[in-house]
């Protein structure tokens, strides 16, 4: 039995077919790409036709494309929910670390990581939203860091940009090394110790 069918098995009731089409979609984009999988693949894995399948998604694009927009909401409304939980930028970029570990556990990868080493393959729309959705992370971060440094709790070497991307690029980075050994620990000792390095004051002796 697949893994995605097991998770379904937990939730109260079966989501309708859409979402389940989506639900199968995004696990196996996770786990093998957009180009490692078919609509074979999603329509044996719900039990349908390739021709139900076609009616809901009448593409492959525009299921990817559909796919990757909800995840993008999802994670906006993360960073929202992160927003308003915590006050200070250690604790909300800890949270934001903890997003990536709670993929991980569920031996995924980031969606539009594992889509980033397929870009130039996907569809124009779905390079839109990945490019959309680095976007939205780096001015996430860039605020969160910003915040940061005029309160004081943070000290951040580089512009408040220039330190997004290296955060964004270190984490992505730091799943993709631990995907292989599926281990979280793997990827949390390396997220802790590049927060951490936000958090020393300079050392002015000397």
């Amino acid at each position: 039995m697949s893994v995605v069918r097991k998770k379904a098995r937990k939730t109260k009731r079966s989501p309708g077919t859409p979402d389940r089409i989506l639900d199968v979609a995004e696990y196996l984009m996770q786990t093998r790409g957009y180009n490692g999988f078919s609509y074979a693949d999603v329509a044996v894995e719900i039990g349908i036709t390739k021709a139900s399948l076609h009616h809901h998604f009448s593409t492959k694009a525009a299921l990817g494309a559909t796919v990757l927009g909800r995840y993008a909401r999802g994670f906006r409304a993360a960073l929202s929910a992160i927003d308003a939980a915590v006050a200070d930028a250690p604790p909300r970029l800890d949270r934001y670390a903890k997003l990536y570990a709670d993929v991980l556990k569920q031996d995924r990868l980031c969606l539009n990581a594992m889509l980033a080493a397929e870009y130039l393959t996907l569809p124009v729309a779905m390079q839109r939203i990945i490019r959309a959705f680095f976007a939205d992370g780096e001015r996430w971060l860039a605020r969160v860091i910003g915040e940061g440094r005029a309160r004081g709790t943070l000290y951040p070497r580089g512009t408040d940009g220039e330190v997004a991307l290296m955060l964004l690029g270190g984490l992505e980075g730091a799943m993709l090394v631990a995907w292989p050994q599926q281990d979280v620990a793997r990827f949390a000792a390396s997220a802790r110790v590049l927060l951490a390095t936000l958090q020393r004051a300079p050392d002015h002796r000397g």
